[in-house]
C-alpha cells in the first residue's frame, strides 16, 4: 500500500494556507461583494445578513492580508473604511462565479441529498 502523502495535505502546504485563509463562506461574499465597486464597512455589514461586527472583521483582514482587496480610511466625520478589491482579488472572480453557478443549478440535488441524510440519521 503506497504510504505517499499528497503534499496539499501537509500543514504548510501553500494551497492547504489559501483554503483555510480565504476559501470560506464570508470572503467569498465579501468579494463577490467588492466585485462591483468599493464599500464601507458599514454597508457591507449590512448588506452580508447574519455575519458579525467580529467575523467581517476577520475576514476582511484576512483578505487584506492576502493581497486581494485593499482597505482606505476615508477622511470624513466621522471616519470611514472603505473597501476595493485588487487586481489580484479580480482573478477569483471567474471560478468563485463558477462554484456559485454550480451551486445554483444544484440547489435541489443538494437539498434531496440533505433530506436523505437527515431522515437515515434521525436529524
Amino acid at each position: 500500500m503506497p504510504t505517499d502523502v499528497d503534499p496539499v495535505f501537509f500543514a504548510d502546504c501553500a494551497a492547504r494556507s489559501f483554503f483555510d485563509q480565504v476559501a470560506n463562506k464570508w470572503a467569498v461574499m465579501i468579494l463577490t461583494l467588492l466585485s462591483d465597486r468599493p464599500i464601507r464597512f458599514n454597508e457591507m455589514r449590512r448588506r452580508l445578513e447574519g455575519v458579525t461586527h467580529k467575523a467581517l472583521t476577520q475576514a476582511l483582514r484576512r483578505l487584506e492580508r492576502n493581497g486581494l482587496i485593499a482597505r482606505r480610511v476615508l477622511a470624513t466625520s466621522p471616519v470611514a473604511v472603505e473597501y476595493s478589491i485588487t487586481p489580484l482579488g479580480k482573478t477569483l472572480q471567474v471560478p468563485f462565479g463558477a462554484v456559485y453557478d454550480w451551486s445554483i443549478n444544484h440547489l435541489d440535488d443538494l437539498e434531496v441529498a440533505r433530506r436523505n441524510y437527515d431522515a437515515r440519521h434521525g436529524d
